[in-house]
């Protein structure tokens, strides 16, 4: 796997952001609105949203009063969620922090209610960067909290086309992309029980997802 490959995905995004402010449109995603459903049930008010991007979900989450902070890498997109922010007046609901999640995340042991990350487990990421994000979200998480995380999976119509990375990542119009089978759903379940599976579909394409539910587990239990 070229590591180096991977790593200049961070810069590939940060023009990409630059150039198409709104590339993924305005509205929210599918997976933000069945995410508000769960948290709303489970009466989470306060969450962290990895890999927020140009901040679509953030801003959805918190125009409907949820606490947010939204983590991403590219300046570009901070920047862009930060106008959000103040166009929408949401200072009191959402707030921003640069951050590459394949470093150790900037909360403390058990003080998160939950974490949402649309698309993020499936950009270029190694195995052991999942692992480790995972472990990362593990500790961070209080027990009982909630995980919620989506990937395309290895039935959608771009897997295995464009030029291979290694493992399950192709690159495809500079992009690349982890696709995701049950399998290794299933291998990043240390510490969790998984209580929902499930496939969706995303975008015009369209793009073709799992949406995935974990609870951290509550020690002797």
């Amino acid at each position: 796997m070229d590591q180096k490959k991977l790593d200049q995905q961070s810069q590939h995004w940060e023009i990409n952001f630059s150039n198409k402010p709104e590339m993924f449109g305005l509205s929210q995603s599918l997976a933000a609105e069945k995410a508000l459903k769960l948290f709303r049930k489970n009466k989470i008010n306060n969450i962290i949203e990895l890999g927020a991007g140009l901040g679509r979900d953030s801003t959805f989450f918190a125009k409907n009063l949820i606490y947010t902070t939204a983590l991403d890498y590219s300046p570009a997109g901070i920047d862009i969620i930060e106008q959000k922010i103040k166009k929408n007046h949401l200072t009191k609901y959402l707030s921003t922090k640069l951050f590459d999640i394949r470093k150790k995340l900037p909360f403390e042991d058990n003080s998160i209610e939950a974490c949402y990350s649309h698309m993020l487990y499936c950009m270029a990421l190694s195995n052991n960067d999942l692992q480790n994000l995972n472990n990362e979200i593990l500790r961070i998480l209080k027990p009982g909290g909630i995980n919620i995380y989506t990937v395309r999976h290895i039935k959608d119509g771009d897997y295995k086309n464009g030029i291979p990375i290694g493992g399950d990542l192709y690159e495809n119009d500079g992009f690349i992309v982890h696709y995701f089978s049950k399998e290794k759903i299933n291998s990043l379940l240390q510490g969790f029980t998984n209580t929902n599976l499930e496939n969706f579909e995303d975008g015009s394409f369209p793009r073709k997802l799992f949406y995935v539910v974990n609870i951290k587990k509550i020690k002797n239990q």
